[in-house]
């Protein structure tokens, strides 16, 4: 029988890649080559082809049934207990309706950034009532649309107090947090404050109170803490602010029901976690975290702000408010390097509450209160003290060394995790908490004993709920949103009318150049919300999460060998926080050789945004470097201004191929010049999609590279976020990866970048199936076919819209950039009417006016199959007769169907039609559209009128009307 009848038909490869061999080959025949190889040696400069193919081991590539297996076998060597640890992270209920419907749904999770409104309709609503609820919680007016984790939160809100006295600059230096504040956030506090020159204190309110110096710009007070005590702030707040100073307050949202709200208490910022609401604890992330603030900080918010503004027609309408304030944009003016938010985890959050409404949520918060004092009664039947004070739903208890052995242990055999301090240990209940934990957990404490010696359901009745002394009074999602949805019938139907209001993957290719929207395969997806990864907390004992272990040390093998380095820390959690760890990589690299002083960096003009914002915050000044008339950098300007800095010389950020889409030639001779500057290279990964298999940032001569997990490596994009941002780094720089101090205790070069030690671990085993499932064939086959499909459609539509930049052989690599500058002035048309009339046809726009303005950045991906790639390029073939017929006078240069666009439903069936044009064209300029049709939801939104009158939180309902 030939071997070929018995080859595995389960190969993943061909799901993956959609154009078959014979489209491949159509393809290779229109740009003139023979094979993949053949284009490929046209377009990867010889010096740095890699030699060998990748070393990813003989197993690979898996089947999608194999890799089932594979990680069924790394879930049960994960051994998830009942966790009462807390520490910011807790075990939840996810609402199945949600679960199955926005987690498991990939009309929301490939979801791209809202920038284009029109089609984002359905997740900026969401994303609304995600800022209602975090406003009304903490009784503050400004929200934005969620950060990355609430350490960083805190980190976020440091430099807002700092930058808000920045009138008193070199003076207000200084920030203070209480000691009692959950460790991680202090340790990531510290990281970021040290590159910039604050001085931050840790102390006890009593020691806050005494230092109020004229030097401080803040103090974060946690509420409650993180022994869970809830603390009355009001007279310190009182001190803190006559010291004109500023109070951070980092909280709880579910204590925050029954709470006092920071507002209410005087505190100028609130962040937190809203992981909790109905999100997985995931062995640490994805989890959107929030910040919230007063009026008086709206120019410091970082992140994305959505808003309400009103379309073309007078239409209620959300987008991103003041979006070109975004602060990466700010580039080396920034304070922040904040790109990627949580959106799909805030998406959850949102519809938690909107699902619970706030009686259910205070259901749920008095539960949680109710489980705590029983345990403390029980506690206190065992003789066993508690510390003193107010708690929700946390309680601490002081033990000598031998006796914390022995409740730990006994909480271990009977299923159960708590907090580990150096002299006791901690309980945090939740939302799952039964009386059958409880019971376990008194039995934990009850030595001596075979069994309790009360029962807990009799303990139960005779407990009162504590009074609170800083109880709420004030309402709280009052919104109609949070009242309408309470069935899970009409929860399903409004999920379902948001995710019809929104252009995803599901939908059509989304050709966003730097951004690689590919499949988020679902095979890949499946692990995610398995419990054995989803419900681990991230601070469990190491011999508890040994699948997690064996699959991150895979991983990390595998990115290194991909990379061509030597070691990787999974840590950062966007990619623009990768980008903040390697150079903070690079500056401790410097620092231990006595060069502290090496803190310039060199940044291209091509370079991606965050670029400069993240060397800001990593204690840098930025040089830009020219960009010559091809696009590529200008030689003599980088060796004149390294030459010029070399005393000072830190780094050089380069992105490769770079963001014109060209792999440049000299990249060698580029890294060269900076080494013998006394500099190192950080390559930013956001265009990896075009060296995978091909080349690596070792080839080239880097020494550092972020790797964007969701673009090359297939975690998908959920609207915004989650991303994952890991470094691979040169041996010489591997003892400067971040460290956490609650996964290896002790002094480290790098303190942590994130508040889990692994980053959003729960969304590492997407990227681990894909390469799994890929192998190196496989991979090295999608690269070439993404460089392959960005050749077609620069072939294509170059007679049409220039290619603004190319390559050696007169090739782009995996993206392009099509100029539509010169439409201006020949017919009134810009980059941005463009973007809406692809609308009309289905299509989610390119990039927009990045990195030139006034262009469109195309980017394919292997993913797409030559029929979608077609249908694009006739697309924006039909839009060019368009822009011609308006160039010829045939058609008016205000009132046509660019300048219109997007057509929705409601005008195409009007009664009235005052447009000189038919409906026909409006609606359906293109054949297939008669098939299927997309119907943005909203006429072009007012931009200009959405930053005049900026509302941040869900409109009233007569809005609507």
């Amino acid at each position: 029988m030939h071997s070929d009848i018995l080859a595995s038909s389960d190969t993943f490869a061909r799901r993956h890649i959609s154009p078959t061999d014979p489209e491949i080959a159509e393809m290779l025949a229109v740009l003139g080559y023979r094979s993949l190889d053949e284009l490929a040696t046209a377009v990867v400069p010889a010096a740095i082809r890699l030699a060998r193919p990748l070393a990813l081991g003989d197993r690979l590539p898996l089947g999608e049934h194999e890799l089932i297996d594979e990680m069924k076998n790394l879930a049960a060597d994960n051994v998830v207990l009942r966790s009462f640890i807390g520490q910011g992270y807790y075990d939840t209920i996810t609402p199945p309706v949600l679960l199955r419907n926005v987690l498991e749904n990939p009309g929301w999770y490939t979801q791209y950034t809202p920038y284009q409104p029109e089609i984002s309709q359905g997740r900026l609503e969401a994303l609304i009532n995600f800022q209602t609820m975090i406003e009304n919680l903490t009784a503050l007016p400004m929200a934005n649309a969620s950060l990355l984790d609430e350490a960083t939160a805190a980190a976020e809100a440091m430099n807002m107090c700092i930058e808000h006295v920045r009138s008193d600059a070199g003076k207000r230096m200084a920030f203070w947090v209480q000691a009692e504040t959950h460790p991680q956030t202090i340790a990531v506090m510290r990281t970021r404050a040290e590159p910039l020159g604050i001085e931050l204190r840790v102390g006890t309110v009593a020691e806050i109170a005494r230092g109020l110096g004229a030097d401080v710009a803040g103090v974060l007070l946690s509420y409650p803490t993180t022994d869970g005590r809830i603390e009355d702030y009001r007279a310190v707040i009182d001190q803190i602010h006559a010291a004109g100073a500023a109070v951070v307050m980092a909280t709880d949202l579910l204590a925050l029901t029954v709470l006092v709200p920071p507002g209410e208490l005087g505190a100028d910022i609130a962040i937190g976690s809203a992981q909790r609401f109905g999100v997985p604890m995931g062995f640490g992330g994805p989890h959107a975290a929030f910040l919230s603030a007063k009026e008086d900080f709206r120019r410091q918010l970082p992140g994305r702000i959505i808003g309400a503004s009103r379309d073309a027609k007078g239409k209620v309408a959300f987008r991103l408010a003041l979006q070109t304030r975004e602060q990466h944009i700010r580039r080396e003016k920034a304070t922040s390097n904040i790109c990627t938010s949580q959106v799909l985890l805030a998406v959850m959050a949102s519809m938690y509450a909107v699902y619970h409404g706030p009686d259910g949520l205070v259901r749920i918060a008095e539960r949680v209160r109710g489980f705590t004092a029983v345990v403390a009664a029980g506690l206190a039947k065992l003789g066993v003290a508690v510390r003193g004070g107010e708690r929700f739903d946390t309680l601490r208890i002081d033990l000598d060394a031998h006796a914390q052995a022995q409740v730990l242990a006994r909480a271990i055999d009977r299923g159960i995790n708590l907090r580990r301090y150096d002299d006791g240990v901690g309980i945090s209940c939740d939302e799952t908490t039964s009386f059958a934990d409880i019971h376990a957990v008194l039995e934990a404490f009850a030595v001596g004993h075979d069994e309790l010696p009360f029962d807990v359901a009799a303990l139960a009745q005779a407990t009162e709920l504590p009074a609170l002394a800083l109880r709420r009074t004030s309402e709280f999602l009052t919104h109609q949103t949070f009242h309408r949805y309470r069935s899970e019938h009409e929860m399903l139907r409004y999920l379902n009318r948001l995710t019809t209001k929104d252009l995803s993957l599901t939908t059509s290719m989304i050709p966003l150049g730097s951004c690689t929207m590919k499949l988020n395969a679902t095979t890949e997806m499946l692990p995610v919300t398995w419990p054995e990864f989803g419900r681990m907390h991230p601070f469990a004992p190491a011999e508890q999460w040994g699948g997690y272990r064996a699959m991150f040390d895979q991983l990390e093998a595998w990115l290194a060998e991909i990379t061509g380095f030597a070691a990787v820390s999974l840590q950062p959690n966007s990619g623009a926080q990768g980008e903040y760890a390697g150079l903070l990589a690079i500056r401790a690299y410097h620092l231990g050789r006595n060069e502290g002083h090496r803190t310039i960096c060199l940044i291209p003009q091509s370079a991606h945004g965050t670029n400069p914002a993240s060397a800001v915050l990593a204690g840098m000044q930025v040089v830009v470097v020219a960009s010559a008339a091809d696009g590529t950098i200008d030689m003599a300007d980088l060796r004149a201004k390294a030459e010029r800095h070399a005393g000072q010389l830190g780094a050089l950020m380069i992105t490769y191929p770079s963001t014109h889409g060209v792999f440049e030639g000299p990249i060698r001779e580029i890294c060269e010049i900076v080494h013998r500057h006394g500099g190192q290279v950080y390559m930013d990964g956001a265009n990896m999609n075009a060296q995978v298999g091909l080349t690596r940032p070792g080839a080239i001569g880097a020494d550092v590279c972020h790797l964007n997990l969701h673009k090359t490596f297939c975690i998908p994009h959920g609207g915004g976020g989650p991303g994952m941002g890991p470094i691979a780094v040169a041996q010489h720089l591997a003892a400067y990866l971040p460290g956490h101090p609650l996964a290896a205790p002790g002094a480290q070069p790098v303190g942590a970048v994130s508040a889990a030690p692994w980053g959003s671990a729960s969304i590492l085993p997407i990227s681990f199936a894909y390469i799994a499932m890929m192998g190196e064939p496989g991979l090295k086959r999608a690269t070439q076919v993404a460089i392959l499909g960005a050749n077609y459609i620069a072939h294509r539509l170059n007679p049409h819209y220039p290619v603004l930049y190319s390559g050696q052989n007169g090739r782009v690599a995996h993206e392009l950039i099509l100029d539509c500058r010169g439409f201006k002035k020949t017919a009134g048309i810009e980059a941005e009417d463009i973007a809406k009339r692809l609308m009309d046809f289905g299509f989610h726009a390119p990039t927009m006016s990045f990195p030139v303005p006034g262009t469109l950045m195309v980017e394919p991906t292997e993913s797409e199959a030559k029929s979608e790639l077609d249908r694009f390029c006739e697309a924006m073939i039909a839009i060019r007769h368009e822009i011609a017929a308006i160039e010829a006078g045939q058609m008016d240069r205000t009132n046509n169907p660019l300048k219109n666009a997007p057509h929705t439903a409601a005008a195409v069936s009007g009664t009235e039609w005052e447009r000189p044009y038919t409906r026909e064209q409006a609606a359906f300029p293109a054949p297939w559209l008669r098939v299927h049709k997309y119907w943005p939801p909203v006429a072009r939104v007012d931009n200009a009128y959405g930053d005049r009158n900026l509302i941040c939180s869900c409109p009233p309902l007569e809005a609507y009307s």
